[in-house]
């Protein structure tokens, strides 16, 4: 195991001893093909389905989430339907419909926003049907666990990720400018909550100034370009960007880019995509923030499945709904902050590979950064 990146052992081994039978009905909203595995206890194993929200805002649900999920699922010998809405509250919903009438006994979802979200946690739930939120927590929701990542720490890496760059060049007081995540995205809130502990006494002490800040709708990368443009007309020596992930970060780089500025302005990011590697090989981009999605979906797929063996799992944590009150049972896990020196960490965990990294003019950068 390396060093920084976080194994799941103790969450595992939570959640598998705390396993103990839930006693619900058995078999009225399953639906098994013949040879569906089969619990304990002799009852079908239900079905499980998952709603991922789009493939514009990060890559990683398409090319890592559902992978992951997928091969855990078939690992099990579980039925699994995922589905991705592509931004779309409407076919959220119409999906999840869908899922519950063909059988699904476990709803694992990424909400849109939390409305959108709620509705479908709660008619899940009226329909018997167990539910987990993935990743982000829906607000006012019913989901029985949510496992994602510590989402203020990663905040808080993003903003002394940002702190060690400026540092680094030796700048003087420089202007941040925040380009945070979608208003509808609690993660976005708690990643801004994480970042802002770190830089608001900057402001306030007068190491920093506060300059422009301003979220992005449903992570739009085309709209965070056009919205850190305006920025920069707005203030032209903005020194920092505290972006919430790599997407957001490229399309500052790319606007800083046409003024000469990229490299010169530390950008942060998030998800460690390749892009976001890449921009930080290219020294463009200063940090990213590595989510081991793996563990996430492990994590996710254990809870799952044993929700549709009809078994009760133990949860590690709990996770406080602000709006509700409620205490979520949570599965959190940790998050890693990778640098130039680091990038190797993420390609050896197998996140990324290194033919897709390190492709043309990355390969000796690559070479330097000791990726192998």
């Amino acid at each position: 195991m390396r060093k920084g990146i976080l194994s799941i052992g103790a969450a595992a081994a939570a959640l598998s001893f705390g396993l103990t039978a839930c006693g619900g009905e058995s078999g009225d909203t399953s639906a098994q093909s013949s040879g569906a595995p089969s619990s304990a206890a002799g009852a079908k194993v239900g079905k499980i389905g998952v709603i991922l929200p789009d493939s514009k805002s990060s890559a990683r649900w398409e090319t890592a989430d559902r992978k992951y999920l997928k091969e855990a699922f078939d690992a099990a010998g579980v039925q699994s339907d995922i589905q991705n809405a592509q931004g779309d509250k409407t076919a959220f919903q119409t999906i999840a419909d869908q899922m519950i009438t063909n059988g699904a006994t476990v709803l694992v979802i990424v909400n849109l926003d939390s409305g959108t979200g709620k509705a479908v946690l709660d008619k899940a739930k009226s329909q018997g049907v167990a539910t987990i939120d993935y990743d982000r927590l829906t607000l006012g929701g019913s989901a029985s666990y949510y496992v994602s990542f510590d989402n203020t720490k990663v905040g808080t890496l993003q903003g002394e990720g940002l702190a060690k760059c400026l540092t680094d060049n030796k700048a003087d007081k420089p202007i941040i400018a925040e380009l945070n995540g979608s208003p509808t995205d609690n993660n976005a809130t708690l990643f801004k909550n994480g970042y802002d502990g770190v830089l608001k006494p900057k402001y306030d002490s007068g190491e920093y100034k506060k300059g422009p800040d301003q979220s992005v709708p449903d992570w739009d990368n085309a709209q965070a370009g056009t919205i850190f443009e305006q920025m920069l007309t707005q203030e032209p020596k903005i020194g920092g960007v505290l972006a919430a992930n790599d997407g957001l970060g490229n399309a500052a780089i790319a606007v800083l880019k046409k003024q000469k500025l990229n490299g010169k302005v530390p950008v942060t990011g998030q998800d460690a995509t390749v892009q976001g590697l890449q921009n930080i090989l290219a020294g463009d981009q200063c940090m990213t923030v590595y989510k081991a999605i793996k563990k996430e979906a492990d994590a996710t797929s254990q809870l799952a499945i044993a929700l549709a063996k009809g078994e009760k799992p133990a949860a590690t944590a709990t996770v406080k709904d602000t709006q509700s009150g409620r205490d979520v049972p949570a599965v959190l896990l940790d998050p890693q902050p990778i640098y130039f020196d680091n990038v190797k960490d993420v390609v050896a965990d197998g996140f990324v590979s290194k033919d897709e990294l390190c492709t043309g003019e990355f390969a000796d950068k690559c070479a330097k950064a000791g990726v192998s």
